[in-house]
Order: structure tokens, then C-alpha cells, then sequence
């Protein structure tokens, strides 16, 4: 009794003479993980496992031991022990069934054998024979029985590191089947959870028979591995989560490794005749049907369950977090199978249906944006009722700043206007697909073509802004992109009308799957993940969403930009009339929007004259609060707030004013602190601003003109699906043209490159043809 009392006390940190600290901890209450939710069943979807107090953590043997069987992976094991660790320490209550005991213990007897053979062959027989040592066959029971101690030892010493105590567990199948080693095996993992302990469990493998195939009895599955193992012990204990790590990245639906193999992000039981296994690991005894069968077990019992891969490098680091997090690892298991597609699966039907669209003649493109604009007025009471509903909503709960919520309402000026702009996409459509943009004669009856070609499928993410899925739609349609949406929950309702009037839209030319509405609860950062799918990201709100949109987006192209910190200089030479109108309507227009002034820079002979005192004055009026830069402030006796940072976006009637010499210094000043947005000169002399427009490396620079011109609408574009500070395909306001790329068409008649040889009979002509001029023989693709 005093060694287990001293145990405690080192595993706790608790000083060896204190114990009153002792007695708390032995007297202490449940974790709030004990008292989790009433485990009735699984989890729906992956973003409750969030609310998982109790969770089992499954190491299979290819997580545990090193690729080459050579020990015990330490580094895989350290991460997986620190992030169970930190799960601990959160309240909630681990339990680890473990793998590596045979095969750590097969590695550690083979090593002895080799070195007590080499030994004995060295004094006996000579040096000539060490070459033909053969290892016997190692029996299963003994590996078990000189890997657990080793095995054992490990989990305590890193453990310790985080003052987090372990616990070894053994147990065979009896003790399950068994009533009363069951109650004994039960109250033991509450005891330990109770005391904070975490216990790690494994079979006990050196007295266990060979396991039998098919010996599963009235249900009760029998621990014939370690995945039959965790699953019995998450039900017995009525754990929220089995995360069960293997070497396999989860559940596909053929062996991985094939061609048309793809991982199942989601498994409902139903799905099992649809699944071809393959092969067991290197060093374990189960396999992916064994994995399989134990989780569908374990979730029949109420335990939600997670396959996921612990030896990916990548991920081992926070591969257990992030399930707990409920992001997209692995393949989760789930009873409640959702009424409609999932999001792969829409991902699947908007690129067939978007092909579809893409060969449709542009007359026939041109007839759905149309009927879609006379849709938004026909059905303007529907739409508006709907909007209504989100407004309510909005502004009941009171989280939406007022910029949201003007740019969530929608009104009868608003939809004409957005009318109005879907028929000038319609008209711009004629020309869009399938247009030559160069043609050559490379050698007699060898012609090359380029040509204008949808991207593929779109994915566009936007916030509280319904009018965007009408304009996005329309683009799309134009330029033969599938698109797939996914909209802020504040638009909810609005967003649903605009979605099914798009689709019924598409339906006149059997289209109707083109433009897909994730309604599903994928989180932004899962989407971004369906890099096999998705051909460009598109978002559109907050540069806070475009930031966060950047980071997850790995693999996949973002059109966009993170920040809109657009400038305003006035030159020495600037029209007061022309600096008053396009400095108000630059920052007062409409103060949240992307292309609104956030910095005014001032020529400094500016200052200190009529022309300064006006700007300020109009400022004032319009209740701008004024930044000070730096420069700026050492001008004034008593300044204005000074900016904490020269690339702030306020997105509110606020911003930062900022003195220079030149035109050449407001230009370096925009290099160094701007987001390449859009930039504005105000200035009477010609010389100067064509200077400036010409050296300034922004998407968009204008003279004598509001920077609130960037736009797709403005521009007449007809729409935008947003503005690109991108060096490559499209900056400034993406219309039509930025959601098209190209391909190259080469017609020939039996061409080979041997023809154009040092020895052949042709030659290269590489002769440049009229773009809008058919070939001989060929009818215009248009």
C-alpha cells in the first residue's frame, strides 16, 4: 500500500510529504468527461465530436513500430502521447489500446538471438559462417512477453513528461465474456479515469491462444485483435469516440493504391457491400475488414468512430486534435445518412452537368442568364419575403455590424440593378467559350489553334452577401464553369430562393446540376481540401475569411485579395473641386467595401492652405475619424489619434493621413505599405500622372477618378465574382474573362515530328493566320 501511495504521488507531482494534497486527489470528484452526454448513440456529424469526453485511442502496429521493424517509432509516439496528453489535460478522460507489444518484442528476441549466434559461431566456427545465420521462427506468446515490459516503460517515461500518470491494462477474451472479470475490468478503467490516470490496455498476448476466424458469438464480438479489442472497450465503457490510427490514410472504396481507389469520408453501415479490401500492414494481424467490422460494431453500441492514419508525418502531429476538432481526417462512421448528396458527391454532378453547359452553343448560355434576370424580377416578392426572414433573424440576434446587414439586404433597386447586369453577361456571352485567340499554319495542312475553354469547376465561399450568388451563377454559366457555392448561414433562406431559381434557370437546357448549393455542414477549411475536384477558390467577403481561405487552400489556386488598403494622393497640382468629390465618395460611399479609401496621402506644399483646410473640414462633416502617419503628425501642434500601422483596412468611416514630397515618394510609399488593390492620383498636370499610372504596380490605377470605380459592374463587366491582386491570369475585377483559360487545338493529316527531321520531307511554315478566320475545310466552332 505505501508503494502504491508513493506511485500516485510521482505520477501526480505531488511533494511525498503532503498528504492532505494526496488524500484530495484519491477523494476527488469525476472529471466533467465522466459526466458526458447520455450515451444513447453515435455522434450525426463530425463537428459534434467536439462534445467527446471520453474517448478510446486505437495504435495499431504500424503506428507503434518504425518502417523497418527495427524498434519502436519514438518520434510518431511522442506526438500521439503529447496531443492524448493535452486531451487529458482538457477535462477529458483517455484511454489508449496499444499495439507493438509482439512486434517490439520480436524485434528485441531477434536482436539477442542474432548476437548470442554470432558469438558462439565467432568461437567456434570462424568468421567464414557468420554469413549463413538463420534466425528460427519466433513464437507469437513469447515476442508478447518480452516487448510488454519494454512497450510499457516507454508510454510511462513520456507520459511523465507531461505530469500525466499511465496505467498498464492486460486482458483476453474471457475477461469480456466473463461476468464477473468483466464487472472487475470495468470498475478498474472507472477507478483509474476517476483518479485521472490514463490507462493503457492491450491483450495479453502471452497466454492468449491463436485467434479463430469466425468465432464471433450471439453478437458479442471476440478480441481476436486489438481493433475487436478497442471496440469492446469503448462500448463497455461507453466511450463517445473510438479513434482507431493505422497506416492507411481510412476507408476506401477499393484496396489503396488502385486507380479508381477514393477515400470514404463518411461510412454509413448500409455501404459495406460497396467496399473491396485489401491487404493487412506489415506487422499487424488484423486488416482494413477487421478495422471495419470491430467500428460498425463499436457504433452499433452508441460509439462514434474515426479510421485515420498515425504514420503520415504530415498529420501525426495533430491528427487526434484535429478529429476531436471534427475536421475532415479519415473516415468517420456514421448511422444518420443525410437526405441529400454530400459534398463530394455534388461535386461529382456539378462537373458532369458543368461539361454539358460548356458545349452548349453561347445562344443557348445566353437564354438561361436571361430567363435567370427575368426570374429575379418576376419572383422579386419570394426573394424579398426570404430576405426579409434573414434580416429578422440578423437583427434579433445582434452579432451583424451594420455593414453586414447592409450588405445582406436585398430590395426591389437592388434586384433590378442586378437584372440589368446578368443581361449584359448574357450579351458578353455570345463571345466567351470556345473564341480563337490565335491561329497558325505550322506546316502545310498543319494548323494550330488556341482557344478560349471553361477553367473547370469553381468553388466560390461567400459571407452575409446574397446578391452574389446570382452574379457568380451568371459568370459561370457564361464562361461553361460548374460551380459549386457555399453561402454565410446569415443569407440562409435567401440564398435558398436565389439557388433554386438559378436551378430552374439551368433547366431549360437540362443543366440544372451545373451550380450546386453546399448546404451541408462542411466547414470552409474541409472544402478547401478537395483539391482532386476543385479548379479555383473564389471568396468573397472579409479579408479575415480571404486570409483563412489562403492558408487551407493547399494545392488549389485562390483568386482574390486579403486586404483592400487602397490610397488617395493628392498632388501639389490638384483641382480643389476634383479633391473634395473624389476623396468623399472614395471614403464615404460605402466605407466597408474592398475598394474604398483607406490612406490619403498629401503633397506637402499642400499643407497649411485653403486647400488642406477644406479637405479636413469635409472629413469632419462627414464624421471621418483621422489617422495620423507618422510624417503627418510631426507637421501638427496637436494631431489627430496617430495610426498604430500604415497597412491598416478600416472598413469603416475611418483613415490614416499620411504627408509626402513627391509623386515618386507617394508611389514608394504605396509599394511599401499597399495591397497592390487600387490606387488613385488627383492631379491637373498630365505629365505627372501618367507617371504615376505607368509606374505604380497595382491592379488597378486611376486619375482623377474615385477608387470606388473598381468594379466588375462599373467596368461593364456586367458582374464580377471579385477583385484579384494576383500577378498571374487576372487582376483587378474578374468578370468573364478571368474565369476562361485556353487550350491549344492542332489539326494535322498523319504528321510526325521524323517528317521535320534533318532527313525529312517537310518544313516548318509557322505562318500567323486571321484569329477570326476559319480554316480551309473546317466550320467555325462558334
Amino acid at each position: 500500500m505505501t508503494m502504491l501511495l508513493l506511485r500516485l504521488t510521482l505520477c501526480s507531482k505531488i511533494p511525498p510529504d503532503s498528504p492532505r494534497h494526496l488524500s484530495q486527489l484519491l477523494s476527488r470528484k469525476p472529471t466533467q468527461g465522466g459526466q458526458g452526454r447520455a450515451h444513447s448513440s453515435s455522434f450525426a456529424h463530425r463537428s459534434e465530436l467536439r462534445q467527446a469526453k471520453r474517448i478510446v485511442v486505437k495504435l495499431g502496429s504500424a503506428v507503434v513500430t518504425r518502417g523497418d521493424e527495427c524498434g519502436l517509432a519514438l518520434g510518431r509516439l511522442a506526438s500521439i502521447v503529447e496531443q492524448v496528453a493535452m486531451l487529458q489535460n482538457q477535462g477529458r478522460e483517455m484511454m489508449i489500446v496499444t499495439s507493438g507489444a509482439v512486434a517490439f518484442g520480436k524485434q528485441r528476441l531477434r536482436h539477442e538471438i542474432l548476437l548470442s549466434q554470432s558469438v558462439r559461431q565467432a568461437l567456434h566456427s570462424g568468421h567464414s559462417q557468420l554469413n549463413d545465420m538463420s534466425l528460427p521462427v519466433l513464437e507469437a506468446r513469447a515476442c508478447a512477453a518480452a516487448g510488454q515490459s519494454g512497450l510499457m516503460a516507454l508510454y510511462e517515461a513520456m507520459f511523465t513528461q507531461y505530469s500525466t500518470c499511465t496505467a498498464q491494462v492486460l486482458v483476453t477474451n474471457l475477461d469480456f465474456h466473463d461476468d464477473q472479470k468483466r464487472q472487475n475490468l470495468n470498475s478498474t478503467l472507472r477507478e483509474l479515469l476517476h483518479m485521472n490516470i490514463v490507462p493503457i490496455i492491450n491483450t495479453n498476448d502471452a497466454v492468449v491462444p491463436p485467434p479463430e476466424p469466425n468465432s464471433d458469438l450471439q453478437g458479442v464480438i471476440s478480441i481476436k485483435d486489438n481493433d475487436s479489442l478497442a471496440a469492446r472497450l469503448a462500448v463497455e465503457m461507453k466511450a463517445d469516440l473510438l479513434i482507431a490510427l493505422s497506416d492507411v490514410e481510412g476507408l476506401y472504396n477499393s484496396p489503396p493504391g488502385t486507380d479508381d481507389a477514393k477515400l470514404i469520408d463518411i461510412f454509413y453501415p448500409g455501404d459495406q457491400q460497396s467496399i473491396t479490401y485489401g491487404t493487412k500492414s506489415r506487422v499487424g494481424i488484423g486488416g482494413m475488414e477487421a478495422k471495419v467490422k470491430a467500428a460498425l460494431w463499436a457504433l452499433h453500441g452508441g460509439t462514434s468512430v474515426v479510421i485515420a492514419n498515425g504514420t503520415n508525418p504530415k498529420v501525426t502531429g495533430h491528427v487526434i486534435t484535429d478529429i476531436v476538432e471534427g475536421k475532415k481526417v479519415g473516415t468517420f462512421f456514421s448511422e444518420f445518412k443525410p437526405a441529400g448528396p454530400s459534398v463530394e458527391e455534388q461535386t461529382e454532378m456539378a462537373r458532369r452537368s458543368g461539361r454539358a453547359l460548356a458545349s452548349l452553343h453561347p445562344d443557348q448560355r445566353s437564354e438561361i442568364i436571361c430567363h435567370l434576370a427575368d426570374l429575379l424580377t418576376e419572383r422579386k416578392e419570394e426573394i424579398l419575403a426570404a430576405n426579409k426572414m434573414d434580416m429578422d433573424l440578423a437583427v434579433s440576434a445582434g452579432h451583424l455590424p451594420p455593414a453586414m446587414l447592409k450588405r445582406l439586404s436585398l430590395s426591389p433597386a437592388k434586384l433590378n440593378s442586378l437584372a440589368v447586369g446578368l443581361r449584359q453577361i448574357a450579351t458578353a456571352a455570345q463571345d466567351s467559350v470556345g473564341r480563337v485567340l490565335r491561329r497558325t499554319r505550322v506546316a502545310h495542312n498543319l494548323e494550330l489553334e488556341q482557344i478560349t475553354v471553361p477553367i473547370g469547376l469553381l468553388l466560390v465561399i461567400f459571407e452575409a452577401r446574397p446578391d452574389c450568388l446570382p452574379q457568380v451563377s451568371t459568370l459561370a454559366i457564361a464562361s461553361g464553369n460548374a460551380l459549386l457555392l457555399k453561402g454565410g448561414k446569415e443569407a440562409a433562406n435567401t440564398n435558398h430562393v436565389l439557388h433554386q431559381l438559378t436551378q430552374e434557370a439551368l433547366s431549360m437546357h437540362g443543366v440544372k446540376e451545373a451550380v450546386q448549393m453546399v448546404s451541408t455542414r462542411e466547414e470552409v477549411e474541409d472544402l478547401c481540401r478537395l483539391d482532386k475536384m476543385i479548379d479555383l477558390i473564389v471568396p468573397r467577403g472579409s479579408s479575415q475569411l480571404v486570409r483563412d481561405i489562403q492558408r487551407a487552400a493547399k494545392g488549389i489556386p485562390v483568386l482574390g485579395h486579403s486586404e483592400g488598403i487602397c490610397h488617395v494622393y493628392v498632388d501639389s497640382e490638384a483641382s480643389i473641386d476634383k479633391v473634395i468629390k473624389i476623396v468623399r465618395d472614395s471614403k464615404c460611399d460605402y466605407p466597408a467595401a474592398c475598394n474604398a479609401m483607406e490612406t490619403l496621402l498629401i503633397h506637402r506644399d499642400i499643407l497649411r492652405t485653403p486647400m488642406f483646410d477644406q479637405i479636413i473640414d469635409m472629413l469632419r462633416t462627414e464624421r471621418v475619424k483621422i489617422h495620423a502617419g507618422p510624417r503627418f503628425a510631426s507637421y501638427l501642434t496637436f494631431s489627430p489619434s496617430e495610426a498604430k500601422s500604415m497597412r491598416t483596412e478600416y472598413g469603416e468611416l475611418e483613415c490614416c493621413m499620411e504627408v509626402v514630397d513627391s509623386m515618386q515618394e507617394a508611389v514608394e510609399h504605396i509599394h511599401k505599405y499597399g495591397s497592390f488593390h487600387t490606387d488613385v492620383i488627383i492631379t491637373e498636370n498630365e505629365d505627372t500622372a501618367e507617371k504615376f499610372l505607368q509606374q505604380l504596380d497595382s491592379a488597378c490605377v486611376f486619375w482623377n477618378a474615385s477608387s470606388r470605380f473598381a468594379d466588375g459592374y462599373r467596368f461593364g463587366l456586367g458582374a464580377e465574382v471579385g477583385i484579384s491582386t494576383a500577378r498571374i491570369h487576372a487582376r483587378g475585377p474578374v468578370g468573364l474573362e478571368g474565369l476562361l483559360t485556353t487550350k491549344w487545338v492542332l489539326r494535322g493529316d498523319g504528321h510526325t515530328v521524323a517528317d521535320f527531321s534533318e532527313h525529312g520531307t517537310m518544313k516548318y511554315l509557322h505562318e500567323n493566320l486571321p484569329a477570326g478566320q476559319p480554316l480551309a475545310g473546317q466550320r467555325d466552332s462558334n
